[in-house]
């Protein structure tokens, strides 16, 4: 064998290993854009499904305004403390607009019993305050009505949401509350 069959050889070899290389290379990409479209196709399926099913829902079709992005921890010990707030600065905000106030919560511990206060205050030292009682274990929406608090009468210069969980309210000593989508809805 000589200089030039040699070449030879090893250009065959090479020129078929990368008309292979190619092959594959056009196979993945056949491959990684069908399963993109599927891949979207399904996304789009969630879309619409989950449409469908909040549909029914009472928070599917209302305006919201989010007061808090993060959940809330409510950690309360009742040594020597009689309660504990978790309190957002509403700064005079406008709520005439809004109907209700929504939020999601769950207690850390399955055996506590545990009753959470919300409680509204406004510049004119107008309070009102609702009860959720028998907070659950695992994440509940809760939507309760601005008419619900039946103390506050004018709606205009907010300047407090709090939520509390009191000694009388709780049948453990120390425990842990979380509040999630603090929300105002229309």
């Amino acid at each position: 064998m000589d200089k030039k069959d040699i070449y030879e050889h090893l250009a065959k070899i090479y020129l078929d290993a990368s008309s292979k290389k190619d092959k594959k290379t056009r196979d993945h990409k056949k491959l990684l854009k069908t399963l993109s479209l599927i891949g979207l196709f399904l996304v789009f399926a969630a879309l619409a499904l989950n449409f469908t099913l909040r549909k029914n829902k009472p928070f599917a079709t209302q305006v919201a305004l989010v007061l808090s992005s993060e959940a809330l921890k409510i950690n309360f010990n009742f040594d020597p403390a009689k309660k504990e707030i978790f309190s957002l600065d509403l700064n005079k905000l406008d709520l005439t607009k809004y109907s209700a106030l929504a939020f999601s919560v769950k207690k850390a511990t399955f055996k506590d019993t545990i009753s959470l206060r919300v409680e509204f205050t406004n510049s004119f030292k107008e309070k009102s305050e609702v009860y959720i009682i028998n907070i659950p274990h695992k994440w509940k929406d809760y939507k309760v009505n601005f008419s619900d608090f039946k103390n506050m009468v004018n709606w205009k210069e907010m300047v407090n949401l709090a939520f509390a969980v009191e000694e009388w309210n709780a049948r453990e000593d120390k425990g842990v509350i979380y509040i999630d989508n603090v929300r105002l809805l229309k």
